[in-house]
């Protein structure tokens, strides 16, 4: 007589199960962390995204000498966000332009507003003065580093 042999069936390990929880997990942690670029700029004035000479800049590939705006679309005490050149461009008080990197000092997240006379990160709230980048709240480190731009007749560019 003959007796069939019992051979469990193999699954995923346990340690397998875990180990792919934690990771999607990871995941979503990552993807909350990350910033959206659909809003390619923002200000306190008139100035809307789709401005002809918010455009002008180009895309991704706009470096050194690229036209980013009008000193017009620029609103005294505001500024105006560059997503595709990473750049926020400010005009702390008639005439003065400034401008620093977009890319927040905390954890590397894009600004994405300037209101109210500071630079907006919406991460994790860190803000920014308009006038010389530095920390005025929240949990980043140190101030957004300057940018060089050149202001000639009515245009802003980046200098190069």
């Amino acid at each position: 007589m003959t007796s069939a042999s019992f051979h469990p069936v193999a699954g995923p390990a346990r340690r397998t199960v875990v180990a792919a929880a934690g990771a999607a997990g990871l995941t979503a942690v990552l993807a909350a962390c990350g910033g959206s670029d659909e809003d390619a700029s923002s200000d306190t004035g008139g100035a809307s995204s789709g401005s002809p000479s918010a455009e002008a800049g180009g895309g991704e590939d706009a470096g050194a000498g690229a036209a980013l705006a009008a000193t017009a679309d620029i609103p005294e005490g505001g500024g105006m966000v560059f997503a595709d050149q990473k750049v926020v461009v400010t005009q702390p008080s008639a005439g003065e332009f400034k401008a620093f990197s977009a890319t927040c000092t905390h954890q590397g997240c894009a600004v994405k507003s300037v209101s109210d006379g500071v630079i907006n990160c919406p991460c994790h709230n860190s803000n920014f003065s308009i006038t010389d980048g530095s920390v005025q709240s929240g949990p980043a480190p140190k101030p957004l580093p300057a940018v060089q731009i050149t202001v000639s007749g009515d245009s802003i560019q980046l200098a190069g």
